[in-house]
């Protein structure tokens, strides 16, 4: 019989039992349940310990994890409550019991790590009248499962945005602004937005588009003298913005006041395309270009499974990357000079395309550091990047928060997101939502009604 909901004891302190899929996500997450306890399975640390050999995201996390736990236990057993470290925080535990009433591995006619993790969860709310134990897992399924055997379950919040729905675009267009401040952007590069927003206010480096009739023109807003500043469409090693929000996208990349830039958008809307070629043209400013990816296996299998060495595994996550830097060289002939670059800064490693794994633990100074498919990453990851950059580093994070390919993250979860909500504002940082594909007909028919 499913367990009935336990009433939750006078002083509100409840329980969470965590499933693998929490600390793969964050590893620091046993920290974040304020004053409540939080118990983690045997059975979590048993997959933590298959997960800790590698170079992946999850190998790093299930590795801090352990280390973590290992700290704080010090010398107390941990079948006992172990008080957290910090201000209003609760005591965790490692429940090595996973013998309830309610058997989910007779229930679901499986045993796996899963059902392991549902009965402990069920023995820990049967051993704790009187408190609220809810299971937190990233897992759909596993929710699924609990709550259909009367078990409280959630997914873990912290990291994920409120709706995706109202999620940052980076643009504005304005109508029926007067003639005579369109006219002063043209004529003198700017205006003062006063002028514009009458009494209200604008975000740092937020784009307009500007209009009043058959008049327009782009513009950014700057914080540091309250002004609207021109944006002009302008090519960047070749590649030439074929519309308004690809011309802000090329505005972020190519301005040095701008540190973090941020673009959003379906595929063929020029997103690393745009990066790339913005990071050619400024190639003078950086000792190195980067080029990365998250490695994101098909059905998310290791890609130990794939033939050949490591470099034949390797390019097929790699090959969109090269296909933006091909089209960048066909842009030019044999003879230019600017093939010829590209050529050697490949061979010189001045440009670098590789895995983002690869790239942990370096340095980040003096690096156009450009991020693809950054959807795929957690919060918590796209902060290590950032937390890298040294002096004259700059970083782009691109991708699609409507594809994901990383199982447990979604478009409110996903590190891209969350760098969009939580950033925007800061002088630092820049965003724009491309719409617009400029693949071809064909690709935004794709888009628009398959």
């Amino acid at each position: 019989m499913p367990l009935k909901p336990k009433k939750t004891s006078i002083d509100g302190r409840k329980i969470f039992v965590l499933d693998t899929s929490v600390i793969i996500y964050d590893h620091t997450a046993i920290k974040n349940f304020a004053e409540h306890d939080v118990v983690i399975p045997i059975t979590v640390l048993e997959e933590l310990d298959n997960f800790k050999k590698g170079n992946d995201t999850k190998n790093f996390a299930a590795r801090e994890f352990t280390r973590f736990v290992d700290k704080a236990s010090g010398k107390n057993s941990l079948q006992d409550w172990t008080a957290l470290n910090g201000p209003s925080r609760g005591k965790f535990k490692i429940e090595m019991n996973s013998s309830s009433k309610v058997n989910a591995e007779k229930i679901f006619d499986d045993r796996k790590a899963d059902h392991r993790i549902l009965n402990c969860a069920l023995y820990t709310a049967e051993n704790n009248p009187g408190r609220k134990v809810i299971l937190v897992t990233k897992d759909i399924n596993l929710r699924i499962k609990a709550k259909s055997l009367s078990l409280h379950a959630e997914d873990y919040e912290t990291g994920k945005i409120k709706t995706i729905d109202e999620l940052y675009t980076g643009r504005t267009e304005i109508e029926k602004v007067d003639a005579a401040n369109i006219t002063s952007i043209y004529n003198q590069g700017h205006c003062k937005a006063t002028s514009v927003f009458k009494k209200a206010k604008s975000l740092p480096n937020h784009y307009y588009i500007l209009k009043n009739g058959s008049q327009s023109v782009l513009s950014r807003y700057n914080q540091e003298d309250d002004t609207l500043r021109r944006v002009i469409k302008t090519a960047a090693f070749g590649v030439i913005p074929k519309n308004a929000e690809q011309s802000f996208a090329l505005d972020a990349i190519m301005n040095p006041e701008i540190r973090l830039v941020s673009i959003q958008g379906v595929a063929g809307t020029g997103k690393t395309l745009l990066s790339l070629a913005g990071a050619l043209e400024l190639r003078r400013n950086y000792h190195q270009i980067y080029l990365a990816r998250p490695i994101v296996p098909l059905s998310n299998k290791d890609i130990g499974y794939l033939p050949g060495d490591v470099n034949s595994k390797l390019n097929p996550y790699m090959e969109p990357l090269w296909d933006n830097l091909k089209f960048i060289r066909s842009q030019f002939s044999e003879k230019d000079k600017e093939h010829k670059q590209i050529a050697e800064m490949v061979e010189s490693q001045k440009l670098v395309v590789c895995p983002l794994a690869y790239i942990r633990g370096r340095s980040l100074s003096n690096v156009f550091f450009i991020v693809d498919e950054a959807q795929n990453l957690t919060p918590h990851e796209v902060k290590t990047i950032i937390t890298r950059a040294g002096e004259n580093t700059k970083i782009v994070f691109t991708g699609d928060v409507h594809q994901i390919d990383t199982p447990y993250l979604d478009a409110q979860s996903n590190g891209l997101s969350y760098l969009i909500e939580k950033v925007k504002g800061q002088p630092l940082y820049a965003h724009i939502t491309l719409e617009k594909g400029e693949r071809s007909e064909l690709a935004n028919l794709a888009n628009d009604l398959l």
